[in-house]
């Protein structure tokens, strides 16, 4: 028998309430959409250094505009904190907290906190989503018996629940959180219709699927497509180097065929909340359930995990080419950030590049005015890039390719850059 709701449905009426757990490049900008969306929401993050800045009407996120912020601020239906208390008496709570491995692992600890907290604040007919990347089973085998600990109540009779996979590319002008089309899930059909019913509200279109394992699925299968991509041409720029051929004249041409093929760059390695998390979820749920090894996601972590390798590889060979030793050269890196216009940087491939070159014994500064330095790794030094910057450095190495970044004063320069992004010409430019 179904147990009836007391809380109204989420596609109706405005003063609902809307939790948001974390408040990073995924939940602050649902958050902030549903204020825009009628919603009362709460912003809940463990890290007080941002809630403070949040309530100071100071946006971390690029796709987050400070007027935006200040404005839903002054509407009184945003509330950022750190304090679970103001979580009472939710109508939803969309859970987008970080999933990373820790030492090759999933780590859910981070989705297990949240569940923990919000549990005795649910009631009946209350819809918990969460968003957070993970493997198939996660939401039904983890957060649903933790929800239900917690309140007494029974998931999917008393309370709503369903997994929709974030779709947030920080920096993408085009494709933002409401015209990206939403995958959405419930644990049975009214779950389902209580998903879709809040999304319904936030973005332009929802795609329901049968199953939250469906739509965990859904995530890791785009993301683990991308890696693999990105591996294989990773690898093939190592080798089309060696041979002397020219691997980004060979992508512009390929990338003419109007079928059959997907344009896919070199860099520096993979980073973010997604490429070096996701394709590693999926490959431990099928070694943990089924024995087997995902040789494909295997083999794209053994490639981009090692180009920081092949990068300081290029940087002390371009250094021997001129006569001058890593150690006690100063390399000035542009980008500390995973992808350009971001201040994201979880899993970035330069923290590993700029860690090897200090224990290579080289000076290393960085250059990257969207990070947050509260979270900038201890020893990396920010700098403002500047002629005399340019001038002093021994090499300059283009990590991430930041559209504000003055790229005028490297063209003519007689520094020798390594550019792992194709954003620079010159003379004394290389690419990856």
């Amino acid at each position: 028998m179904t147990t009836l709701p007391t809380k109204p449905t989420l596609g109706s009426g405005t003063g609902q309430k809307v939790v948001v757990v974390g408040q990073g490049y995924v939940g602050l900008p649902i958050a902030m959409r549903a204020v825009e969306a009628g919603f009362d929401v709460v912003g809940v993050d463990v890290d007080d250094v941002r809630v403070a800045a949040l309530a100071a009407g100071e946006s971390y996120v690029e796709d987050v505009d400070p007027a935006d912020l200040r404005a839903a601020l002054a509407s009184g239906r945003y509330r950022p904190t750190a304090d679970y208390a103001l979580a009472d008496g939710f109508d939803a709570a969309i859970i987008t907290v970080p999933t990373p491995l820790r030492d090759a692992l999933p780590d859910l600890s981070f989705i297990q906190a949240a569940a923990e907290e919000l549990a005795p604040r649910l009631e009946r007919g209350a819809t918990v989503v969460l968003e957070s990347t993970t493997y198939p089973g996660t939401t039904e085998e983890l957060l649903v018996p933790l929800l239900e600990r917690g309140s007494r109540l029974a998931a999917g009779r008393e309370f709503h629940v369903g997994y929709s996979p974030e779709r947030i590319d920080p920096g993408n002008r085009r494709w933002r959180l409401v015209n990206t089309p939403k995958v959405v899930s419930g644990i049975n059909e009214v779950s389902l219709r209580a998903v879709e019913a809040l999304y319904g509200r936030l973005v332009d279109r929802v795609i329901p699927v049968s199953g939250c394992k469906e739509a965990e699925l859904t995530k890791l299968l785009e993301n683990t497509f991308r890696h693999v991509n990105i591996a294989l041409v990773n690898e093939i720029a190592m080798f089309a180097h060696e041979l002397g051929v020219d691997v980004w004249e060979a992508i512009d041409a390929a990338s003419t065929k109007p079928f059959g093929f997907l344009r896919f760059t070199p860099g520096p390695g993979v980073g973010g909340h997604c490429l070096p998390v996701d394709p590693t979820y999926l490959s431990w749920e099928v070694r943990r359930r089924l024995g087997r090894s995902f040789r494909f996601v295997e083999l794209a972590n053994d490639v981009n995990d090692h180009m920081p390798d092949h990068v300081v590889l290029r940087i002390t060979a371009g250094l021997n080419a001129r006569r001058k030793a890593v150690c006690g050269s100063t390399v000035l890196v542009l980008g500390l950030a995973y992808k350009p216009n971001t201040g994201d940087i979880r899993e970035s491939p330069a923290l590993r590049v700029v860690e090897l070159l200090t224990d290579l014994g080289a000076r290393v500064q960085v250059v990257d005015s969207h990070i947050e330095a509260h979270r900038c790794p201890p020893g990396v030094r920010l700098v403002q890039l500047t002629p005399a910057r340019v001038q002093a450095a021994d090499a300059v190495v283009v990590l991430t390719d930041h559209d504000d970044v003055d790229y005028g004063l490297l063209a003519d320069a007689e520094a020798w850059v390594l550019d792992t992004r194709r954003r620079l010409t010159g003379k004394e430019v290389e690419y990856l």
